[in-house]
Parts: structure tokens; sequence; C-alpha cells
């Protein structure tokens, strides 16, 4: 590609796009990330420790990296065999084209007490050809000169608008010039990260690459390339100091469960900390969790916390573990939703759900980070907003295993079995109208549960017509079938009658409108799910 045609912030024989990150153990190694123009096909690190005039020299790995606007190489150096808790110097680049001088540190060798943040949903897509990432850099310098002791960033995901098309990339690291030369920043893939369009400027063909193409070949890398055979880069893992760290990618859940599994297993760190962009007790109206809930969740339960982004509001959950919601946090996964953190308000309708202990929707203007402190066996997680006004803090302690501020999760009485639709409980149209369990089997209420959603629901003398999601079946009192759109269901037991003479119907009916369902026996509620993103609610003729 000539000079001439290059783009706006395109390469240069100059290394750009500097970063480091934590790539091996954290107190005695770092990873130098940066790029240059294709002409460039060496690069090297010099660093010395600070105090010293030497200089250590590492050759670094390269690739050509040809994206939709441009060609570029990148660079890897691996540094190793560096001083624990020790500040040193670098600068990358070749023989000619050198970078300015930069500073990080490295971990102190068993350390127990840190304090590292986590930012998410940084992403900006305007203007088109040249994203405004300068509220980010902004808000990040102030917090690093309020927080001098931030160890590294940690994303929560989407750090672009549209990952596959370059661009975004050099406005996402222009948000980061002056930061991440010196501070390890880790990220997690989000949606939007290996989201394109095949004509980027009108948004027409919209698609996801699965592998993350341009997020995987600029950061190879970067961090540690240890995930599972098929999805390696965005899939990782690290420890830092008493922390174990799972950073999560957005594809191929069955693998990466797997992999999870083993990674989080074979680790005796004190902490299991995780990333996942899309947030499992999610909190938008029509959201759902899929994509993750239950094919992930041996793995994610194997997590002390889960970060989550997406959303773009805040939301902390009660520990959580096989849809059970507990207060003492040895029970359960603690599923923490970021925000965001460059002034995107969400753009869903969010609400409080059942699993939720603290909630935040967020829709000012604002951004939003969480400040992580770890202190042995107690972690402090603050979520503050750029004006600092405090959003949520709480104290998970192991020792005495509570969560504080304290929360208890609900525990419903056990005659009052409660119904919750995406997390959300049937309200004042399930007024002592509750599910039951007889021989074993639970009977629901579907055609006040549906009609409480948005669902079409026709009740005939012994019958109920329920329409949901694009499918209709029909419910005959003792009838053990259901006459469906897509034919004959049976069900495990015949349709009875129940509280105010409504109709109760096997909950596994709910797989009629392809629906899933689980009962929370600790807390006494039913809940079902619908992968569909789409609004229930019936047409208006």
């Amino acid at each position: 590609m000539s000079k001439k045609d290059k783009p706006v912030r395109g390469s240069t024989q100059y290394p750009d796009h500097i970063m480091v990150s934590i790539n091996g153990d954290a107190a005695t190694c770092m990873a130098v990330t940066w790029r240059t123009d294709s002409d460039i096909k060496e690069g090297y690190v010099l660093y010395r420790e600070d105090g010293s005039d030497s200089y250590s020299r590492v050759d670094a790995q390269t690739d050509l990296f040809v994206s939709d606007i441009d060609e570029s190489s990148m660079f890897w150096a691996h540094l190793t065999d560096l001083k624990p808790d020790t500040a040193y110097y670098y600068t990358c680049g070749n023989d000619e084209f050198r970078s300015s001088e930069y500073r990080f540190t490295t971990a102190p060798q068993n350390l127990t007490k840190f304090k590292f943040i986590c930012v998410s949903d940084q992403q900006k897509g305007d203007p088109h050809d040249c994203p405004d990432y300068s509220g980010f850099n902004a808000f990040l310098k102030k917090l690093i000169s309020e927080h001098p002791d931030i160890r590294f960033i940690l994303t929560g995901g989407d750090n672009t608008d549209c990952g596959q098309h370059e661009v975004q990339w050099n406005g996402a690291f222009s948000g980061l010039v002056g930061v991440a030369e010196s501070i390890p920043f880790m990220m997690t893939l989000g949606n939007h990260d290996n989201r394109g369009f095949k004509d980027y400027r009108n948004g027409i063909g919209r698609y996801y690459s699965e592998p993350a193409e341009f997020f995987g070949k600029q950061f190879k890398g970067s961090y540690p390339y240890n995930g599972p055979d098929n999805w390696k880069t965005e899939n990782y893992s690290f420890d830092y100091g008493n922390v174990h760290f799972g950073v999560i990618g957005v594809n191929g859940p069955e693998e990466v469960n797997e992999w999870m599994k083993k990674d989080l297993t074979a680790t005796d760190k004190t902490w299991k900390l995780g990333t996942y962009h899309f947030p499992i007790c999610y909190s938008g109206a029509n959201l759902q969790n899929y994509d993750a809930y239950p094919v992930m969740r041996e793995g994610f339960e194997l997590f002390d916390v889960v970060f989550s982004g997406h959303e773009h509001n805040f939301a902390r959950s009660f520990p959580l573990r096989n849809e059970e919601l507990f207060a003492e946090p040895s029970k359960g996964t603690i599923h923490y939703t970021l925000g965001n953190s460059n002034r995107n308000p969400p753009g869903t309708h969010s609400m409080p759900k059942v699993w939720h202990s603290a909630y935040y929707s967020l829709e000012e203007e604002t951004a939003m980070v969480c400040i992580v402190e770890v202190d042995g066996n107690k972690m402090k997680l603050t979520s503050v907003l750029e004006d600092g006004r405090i959003a949520d803090q709480c104290i998970i302690d192991k020792d005495n295993d509570v969560v504080l501020p304290y929360a208890l999760p609900p525990l419903y009485k056990k005659d009052k079995t409660r119904m919750m639709f995406k997390g959300v409980d049937a309200g004042l149209a399930s007024m002592n109208i509750y599910p039951k369990e007889e021989n074993g089997i639970w009977y629901v209420p579907f055609g006040v549960l549906f009609a409480g959603v948005g669902g079409n629901v026709i009740k005939e003398e012994g019958k109920v017509t329920i329409e949901i999601y694009g499918h209709k079946a029909v419910f005959t009192l003792d009838s053990d079938v259901a006459v469906t759109d897509r034919g004959d269901l049976k069900l495990p037991a015949k349709v009875i009658r129940g509280s105010c003479d409504q109709l109760y119907i096997p909950a596994d009916a709910c797989h009629a409108f392809e629906m899933r369902w689980a009962y929370a026996k600790k807390n006494n509620f039913l809940s079902f799910e619908h992968e569909s993103e789409a609004r229930p609610y019936t047409i208006q003729p």
C-alpha cells in the first residue's frame, strides 16, 4: 500500500498502538505490543531498570496485519527475567524509527494486596472515519491521577464499536495514549469487537467474525496463548498476586466451557475472577443468556466473581449457583455488570431482576468504572461515576463468608411459589395464583403468566390457547396432549384446574414455545427463559 493511500490514523514507520500487557509471570515478565507500517520488518525493545543506564535488548516477534483499510506490521516483545516490584523504562521500534521512553512496574512477589480497575463498553462510532475516544482517555488519566497505585486495567468487552474495521481500533488506541504504554491493558472480547459490515459506511451486511479475526491478528502475542485450541487469544487466563483471572470470549461456548473447567480447577489462587461480555444475570427486559447459561454454567460457577458489560448499566447479583440465589459468597458466583466507561447510555429497557442485590440504570450520559481492591481474603468493589458519585460499593469477605452491605436473596413461602419470566416476578396478575407441585411435577398457570408478559391468551371453557414468540399451543382440561403449531406435544401429565379456576399445565409445556424452565429450590421460585430478544406482545389488528 502506498503512503498516499494511508487512511487517517493509519500506520507509519514510527511505532504506535503501543501497549504493555501481562503475558507470563507478572512479577518477572511484561509484553510490549506496537504497530508500524508494513515497510518495517523487524523491531526490538530496549529496556533498563530505573536508576540504571544499562539497556537490555529483546527482539520482537512480528506478523503482517492486512485490514480492510491498511497493511501494517505487528510487533510483540516478551521481556522476561525482570526483577519483581521494579520500575523499568523502555523504548520500542527499530534502529531508525523508535518510540519515546515509557515506564512500567512489575508486580511484587507473593502479592496479596493490590488495586486494578475494570472498564467496559467504551466503544465509540462517531465521527464515522475518526471515532472520538478523547473522553475515555481523559477519564482514564483522571482515575490514574486519583489512584496512582492501579496495577492494570481489565476490560469487559466492546473495546471498539466494530472491531472488524481497523478505523475502530485506530480510534480505540487514540483513547489509550498516555495510559496503555505504562499500565497493562487486558482486553476482553465483546460482540462489537468481532462485528463488521460488508458496507461499513452505510451499515449494510452485518456479520460477526468467528474467531475474532482482527482481534486475534493484533493481540496474539500480547496475551497468554493458553486458551482453548480453536479460540485462543480471545480466551486466556493469567495470574496477578493471589488472583487467577479467566478472560472469556463470546465464541465457541461448548469448547470454552471445557477449557474453563480445566483452567479453574488447576489454580490454587485465593480468588478466581472472570470476565465475559454478556451478563448471565442480565437486566434488560427482553434480554437472554442462552449463549452462556446453561451451556457454560459449569465453568462460570467456578468463579468467585464474573465481570460483564454489554448492557451499559450497572448491576450486581446475589451469589448464584445452579439457578439458586444465596447470601454467602462461598455458595455461588457474583455476576457484576460494569456499566459503561465512555458516556454510552443503555440502549435497552432495563430493570432490577430477582437475581440482583444492587442495580443502577445509568441512563445518564456519564461514564462508570469499577475500582477493585484486593486485600488478602477480602475484596472491595466500588463502581464510581466520572463525577465521583458512587453507584455501588461492596466488600466480599471470604473469612466471614459475607458480602457487605448485607442483603438477603428472596425466600418465598412454601405454599406461594413465585413465577419469574426473564427474571421478573409475574406480579399483580399472579396474586393468589401460584404454581404447585404434585407427584414431582410442577403445574403452572401459563395463561396467567404469558398474558402478563404480552402473549396472546384466549380462555374458553376447559381450554386455553396461548400464542407467544411466534408459536401457538392449545391446552385442554384433563388432556396430556397439547396441540401446537409444530404438531402434538405429549405432556408429562394432564392439564388440571387450580387456583381461581385457572388451568394448570405441566411446566414442560413451555418447550412448545422454545422456552426453558428451572426451579430454584432454595428461594422457591420457578423461572422461565426464552432465547429471543424480540418483544412478545401481540399485534393490534
